[in-house]
């Protein structure tokens, strides 16, 4: 026995006594830590279960008591826990050993299994080491990307990536699902989805990454198909006309199909020759001429900034396109160049027969039949669209004859400016008015109404009471008689109920007027230069409400050039703005406007309140301009005076409401009077004056000029100059001269026209030119 041996054993037997002389947690702890100590220095099982029977036979004698040997066996295994512990790890750790080892021998088998396995799967197969090379492929990742296991390890960048399409992540280094484009060795270009997972090595603790591929080309073409058959057909959607489908949807089209150029030719009539509309390049060299031949198409004009473009087709296309547009079927026909590969797309639009598409590629290229179905996608949304809207146009066209048949005069007096937006764009049909009729006696009769609504059923009782309302004006009706009479034939009309009107009667030559309001808008009135104020005089309830016993009427005088409107509710009443701002704006804009035309009045009150989103309810508005007072001008006989003397005169046309190229001519007329004064009255005698005067009498505008001198008698042939008498009588209706000795007059006058209107003005949402970018341009 050794003295280690012997030591432990000395140890346990002093250990174990004191435990079964006094038991407790504190001797089976000492147990433990033997059975531990036992472990350490190698004592073995067979020594220590002798030596414990020893001890207890010893300490307890021949008649050992029996819980002393329970106390002392509990001791012996509390020692052995930790002994039992460790054999059991010894075991479990060969058991698991033998199990790696048999593994290992199977991992040859398990080799072939694995490679005929991966070799099997129809999705491509790889793995990438941490860096992001590719170290292993099947055949199958071979066929989808022209790389095969013979060329391995591919290294980053990967051969089959794309350069130009950046934002994909690469193979192998990303442990994720994506999809990402390739080019293929043949140098076709593919879409492969990928999926990866990241694993470690057990040996060296390496990332690694695992994962398949699959071709989903014809997923993604498909996808890329609907998508851009859905932008096209978003871009065209809002459009409301031909040229606003055209604008948008070529230039779509164009850029979908990568082309270069992209036209469509319309014949107006089934013989003339078409209207070329085109985005793009321009298709072929421009001709030296604009001016449209007997032979060549009619052009559409080009966008404001280049307003000399023209589009021109050779005889060769407008041939084809001319045959492509009479053929019923629905189909593109391809134009191929002179070295293979397709040039040109064509195809028929719409389903009149009257427009053709042309669209031509930069460089001939080979097109697969997924290209076919896309293109012919695109050309199917791009003539529906225009097909759509040309029977908008057509709807348009019938709504516009209904509304200027029911809204208002063509021709207006002179002085007058009318205008009418309605809320519901494109179709420019609502339930506002305004009528404009003058009268026997001199007078001119005014109504500006609103019906409850809005659209075709408002623009029906529209059409009703405006009639009415002129029947009464016609047969001698007052403002308040008339909304009176009015109120009985609306209580009659089925949705005519509230309908506000203002009705007014002016008096140009006594500078008054008469006005009756049905609940309506106030007018507003300003003189020239000076602020406008609210008539809020003859006020009372919207027609067909209560029974009034009276309608009440007011009268105000109109000052000389002072400016007149009445309009409807929709110019002032907008969301989140104070009603009374409004009519502080139309008075605003009254008091800067007094020396513009009316019809520049217009344009300046509908721009200062239009609100940012455009107007959302009917406008109807009538401006008129009182005569204003006669203009005097007493000037020295000087050349250096007729410009100062020209403006004065253009400044006070403006103001009676002379029209801008009747203007012209009659401040040329009356320079040329005022320039033969200054030459020819004074020639022998110190200079004088000349005076010129300008004054409106009713419709017409009459000039006088006047001297104290004599004009030299006009010669039987005057040359190069001496012409201005003749002049003078063409600018003008009648020209009249006295010579006394008082001097020399000449007198002068003409007519003011009529203002011609569409009354329905075109809308600005309906008309308007399609915006332009650089890579757009409509011609």
């Amino acid at each position: 026995m050794t003295a280690g041996l012997a030591a432990f054993l000395d140890d346990y037997s002093a250990a174990m006594r004191r435990h079964v002389a006094a038991p407790g947690q504190a001797g089976l702890t000492e147990g433990y830590d033997l059975g531990r100590r036992a472990l350490v220095e190698g004592i073995s099982l067979l020594d220590l279960t002798e030596n414990h029977f020893r001890a207890v036979a010893e300490y307890t004698g021949a008649e050992g008591d029996p819980r002393s040997a329970e106390v002392a066996l509990e001791f012996l295994l509390q020692t052995m826990a930790a002994l039992d512990i460790a054999t059991r790890g010894y075991l479990d750790g060969t058991r698991r050993y033998e199990q790696q080892r048999s593994r290992a021998e199977d991992l040859a088998g398990r080799d072939a299994f694995r490679t005929a396995l991966v070799e099997s799967l129809q999705d491509g197969f790889f793995v990438a080491d941490s860096q992001g090379t590719i170290v292993e492929v099947n055949s199958a990742f071979g066929v989808l990307t022209g790389y095969g296991a013979d060329d391995v390890p591919y290294r980053l960048p990967h051969p089959w990536a794309l350069s130009d399409q950046p934002g994909y992540p690469q193979i192998g280094t990303e442990a994720s699902r994506f999809v990402m484009p390739v080019r293929h060795r043949d140098g076709r270009e593919r879409w492969l989805a990928v999926s990866a997972s990241s694993l470690v090595k057990q040996e060296n603790n390496e990332q690694i990454f695992v994962g398949t591929v699959r071709d989903v080309t014809a997923e993604h073409d498909a996808q890329a198909r609907d998508q851009a058959a859905s932008r096209l057909a978003t871009a065209v959607g809002a459009a409301t006309s031909m040229v606003e489908v055209l604008a948008v949807g070529l230039d779509e089209l164009r850029r979908t199909m990568g082309a270069q150029t992209a036209l469509v030719a319309v014949w107006p009539s089934r013989t003339g020759q078409p209207d070329v509309y085109s985005c793009g390049e321009p298709p072929f060299p421009e001709p030296a001429a604009t001016e449209s031949i007997e032979g060549t198409p009619r052009f559409v004009a080009a966008p404001v900034s280049d307003p000399t473009r023209r589009v021109t087709l050779d005889e060769e296309v407008r041939t084809l396109l001319d045959r492509s547009r009479r053929q019923p079927a629905r189909g593109l026909s391809a134009i191929t160049g002179e070295e293979g590969g397709v040039d040109a797309v064509i195809a028929p639009l719409g389903e009149t027969g009257d427009a053709a598409l042309w669209v031509r590629f930069g460089a001939p290229r080979a097109i697969s039949a997924a290209d076919w179905a896309l293109y012919s996608l695109l050309v199917g949304h791009l003539s529906v669209a225009l097909q759509r809207a040309r029977n908008f146009d057509q709807a348009r066209a019938t709504s516009l004859t209904l509304q200027r048949a029911m809204l208002g005069p063509i021709e207006l007096p002179p002085r007058f400016s009318v205008h009418y937006e309605p809320a519901l764009p494109p179709l420019e049909i609502g339930g506002d008015w305004y009528d404009v009729v003058p009268l026997r006696d001199g007078t001119i009769g005014v109504v500006v109404g609103d019906c409850v609504g809005r659209g075709l059923s408002a623009a029906v009782v529209m059409g009703q009471l405006r009639t009415a309302a002129r029947a009464l004006l016609l047969r001698g009706a007052g403002p308040a008689q008339l909304l009176a009479e009015l109120d009985a034939v609306a209580a009659r009309i089925p949705g005519a109920m509230c309908t506000t009107v203002c009705a007014a009667v002016l008096d140009p030559e006594r500078g008054m007027v008469r006005y009756s309001n049905a609940g309506h808008m106030p007018p507003v009135l300003a003189p020239p230069g000076g602020p406008g104020r609210v008539l809020e005089g003859g006020r009372a309830v919207p027609l067909a409400t209560f029974d009034t016993p009276r309608r009440p009427e007011a009268t105000t005088a109109l000052p000389p050039g002072a400016t007149l409107v009445l309009f409807t509710d929709g110019l002032v009443e907008q969301r989140g703005y104070d009603i009374e701002e409004g009519f502080v704006k139309i008075a605003g804009v009254l008091s800067e406007t007094g020396g513009a035309l009316p019809r520049d009045v217009a344009d300046a009150v509908l721009s200062r309140l239009c609100p940012p989103a455009g107007y959302d309810d009917d406008v109807a508005m009538v401006v008129y301009r009182q005569p204003p007072e006669p203009l005097r001008l007493d000037i020295p006989a000087a050349a250096s005076e007729l410009t100062g003397l020209r403006r004065n005169l253009y400044r006070w046309f403006a103001t009676a409401a002379v029209p801008h190229d009747l203007a012209a001519d009659l401040v040329a007329a009356a320079n040329e009077a005022c320039s033969n004064s200054v030459e020819h009255a004074y020639r022998d005698t110190e200079p004088g004056r000349v005076t010129l005067t300008a004054t409106c009498e009713g419709d017409r505008v009459v000039i006088e000029v006047t001297d104290s001198g004599r004009w030299i008698p006009t010669p039987t042939d005057p040359g190069y100059r001496g012409r201005g008498v003749e002049m003078m009588r063409v600018l003008t209706e009648d020209l009249e001269f006295s010579h006394d000795e008082n001097g020399t007059r000449v007198r002068m006058w003409v007519t003011l026209p009529s203002i011609t209107f569409p009354t329905a003005n075109p809308l600005r949402g309906s008309t308007r030119a399609p915006e332009q970018s650089p890579n757009n341009t409509f011609r």
